[in-house]
């Protein structure tokens, strides 16, 4: 009988595999190409500019080769957009300052929050409130 140990980095259903890559903020705002690992080699899977926490991108054939099926399943790659730690105080000013201005455009910037803050005000005008 063959067991399939856990992996520290992938998930597996079936020939696929699933995981979680970790991003800055300034990477899912602007974009860049970050390093994802398969199970034979490092390829680079391109973020681009704008990606949203939780964003999934589909590697095809980096998944498992089956013994009993033809093909190579697909990888996964979900987005997983870090919140910085740690910060300076001139950086903590700073994010301050970028935020002030962000908001200061009427929530433009912030397309779930928006349409999020939307969805309650309705919720609330159908209550009557």
């Amino acid at each position: 009988d063959i067991t399939v140990q856990p992996h520290p980095l992938f998930t597996r259903e079936g020939q696929n595999l699933s995981c979680e890559v970790p991003v800055s903020f300034a990477t899912a705002t602007l974009g860049r190409s970050v390093h994802v690992p398969t199970l034979d080699r490092k390829i680079v899977l391109k973020v681009p500019p704008e990606t949203q926490s939780g964003s999934l991108f589909r590697l095809r054939r980096k998944g498992v080769r089956s013994v009993r099926e033809s093909g190579v399943g697909d990888l996964f790659c979900r987005v997983q957009v870090e919140t910085p730690v740690n910060l300076t105080a001139e950086q903590r000013e700073q994010l301050r300052a970028f935020d002030a201005a962000i908001q200061g455009e009427g929530g433009r910037h912030s397309p779930r929050a928006r349409s999020w803050f939307d969805g309650v005000k309705e919720f609330f005008e159908r209550m009557g409130a």
